[in-house]
């Protein structure tokens, strides 16, 4: 996991440079991207979590997200505007897109 954490905290470093997501709405998840803490994640996710959010930090409209088995879709009711890929089970990361910039970034079970 050592390999996953340096690269986590390489694309940190570029995101720095380059930063899609703006906000995060899980503290978590937050400190996960910026320095690779695994105190506020289930630890199982973090190599998925890398990826999704490596892949969001890269993408400039919600469709970018629509990868094979990522299970992305829009949501609907107090979450319309948001849209969802699939973490592991019950656990689904969330966000929204002001222009191009990701917003409001969560990581919830569900159910």
């Amino acid at each position: 996991m050592e390999g996953a954490h340096k690269r986590l905290s390489s694309v940190s470093r570029i995101a720095t440079l380059l930063i899609v997501i703006k906000t995060f709405k899980h503290k978590g998840i937050e400190k996960f991207f910026a320095a690779g803490s695994k105190a506020g994640i289930q630890p199982k996710h973090a190599g998925k979590l890398e990826e999704l959010l490596g892949a969001l930090n890269r993408a400039t409209k919600p469709e970018d997200m629509n990868l094979p088995g990522w299970q992305w879709h829009s949501l609907k009711s107090d979450l319309a505007g948001h849209c969802a890929v699939s973490v592991n089970g019950n656990w689904r990361l969330t966000f929204s897109f002001e222009g191009v910039d990701a917003i409001l970034v969560d990581y919830q079970d569900y159910h």
